[in-house]
């Protein structure tokens, strides 16, 4: 348990994490959870139940802190998350009670060997979209899922982003005004593939769709629950025999990593996913030092 004190702190170091930073509300709660069970071991590691505890931290104590979370089970990349976020906390702390905060900001964070996303070869994602179409016993079904699926891979949304459309974008435009991770807003064009499935969706579609309502609906009417189409997914893969990295998500890898191999620019596609670092979208296609090197003296004035 933490006092009050170090509650108040918390919460007010969240809050200006939202205003400052468009942390999704997702974010926060790790952020909060992260924190907490950081001050709360301080606490009974020092004895010290109030700011002090944290302002007169040591180095050793940190050490502590770190080889609990092992003991645990914690991961090496989960523990890195968690001390950037007590790093972050400690960042605004120190401005507040004007105390050096240079011993948990040392911390070294433990090594970790990122886990790059696997996109899906280009015959294999049309395989894939095939075969959604097919596989349900229902038309409307099928049709809905390819449609979400298209979304994905044709246009780069993330899951949560297609579902949250509703009836008033369809038919859809040109180009879409998508809300993402942050509440960060971005533009994303809309392919003709996409549109087609959509509309071919509508049409079979048994419920009547209110403007104000989900674009997509479950077998019962109501919003459709994003683990249905991580189902249809799953059944798909055992279907053709694909491997477990073949997911929802994949198909948005897909989308980035087939658009740069087709010679896009990574700036745009960037953009296209909705970013906010470049080094992310990096991860995301799969681009090596040679590719960046070629798109760098492509580009620059005095390359």
């Amino acid at each position: 348990m933490i006092s009050e004190e170090i509650s108040t702190y918390i919460n007010s170091w969240l809050d200006v994490s939202r205003a400052t930073k468009g942390s999704s509300e997702n974010t926060i709660k790790a952020y909060q959870r992260d924190v907490q069970d950081y001050c709360a071991f301080i606490a009974i590691h020092t004895g010290e139940t109030g700011s002090a505890g944290l302002r007169d931290v040591y180095t050793t104590d940190v050490r502590a802190w770190m080889a609990n979370e092992r003991k645990q089970g914690v991961t090496s990349r989960t523990l890195a998350r968690k001390l950037s976020a007590v790093k972050s906390f400690y960042r605004w702390l120190a401005l507040q009670l004007e105390f050096n905060p240079t011993v948990v900001l040392a911390a070294k964070s433990p090594k970790f060997q990122a886990k790059l996303p696997r996109p899906v070869a280009e015959d294999t994602a049309e395989q894939v979209l095939e075969t959604l179409e097919t596989q349900s016993p229902s038309d409307w079904v099928g049709a809905r899922d390819m449609a979400v699926v298209t979304l994905l891979y044709g246009c780069g949304l993330r899951i949560s982003e297609a579902l949250s459309l509703t009836c008033d974008d369809a038919p859809l435009p040109d180009s879409l005004r998508i809300v993402g991770k942050g509440g960060k807003t971005r533009i994303v064009p809309v392919i003709d593939a996409a549109r087609d499935a959509v509309e071919q969706y509508r049409r079979l579609c048994p419920y009547a769709l209110s403007e104000d309502g989900p674009l997509f609906v479950g077998v019962r009417g109501g919003a459709l629950n994003p683990r249905i189409i991580q189902g249809a997914i799953q059944n798909v893969r055992h279907q053709l025999g694909l491997p477990a990295s073949v997911t929802p998500h994949a198909m948005r890898h897909s989308f980035a990593t087939h658009l740069l191999n087709a010679g896009g620019d990574l700036r745009a596609i960037q953009e296209l996913l909705g970013h906010a670092s470049l080094s992310t979208t990096q991860h995301y296609t799969g681009v090596d030092t040679a590719r960046l090197l070629d798109v760098y003296k492509s580009t620059h004035p005095k390359a």
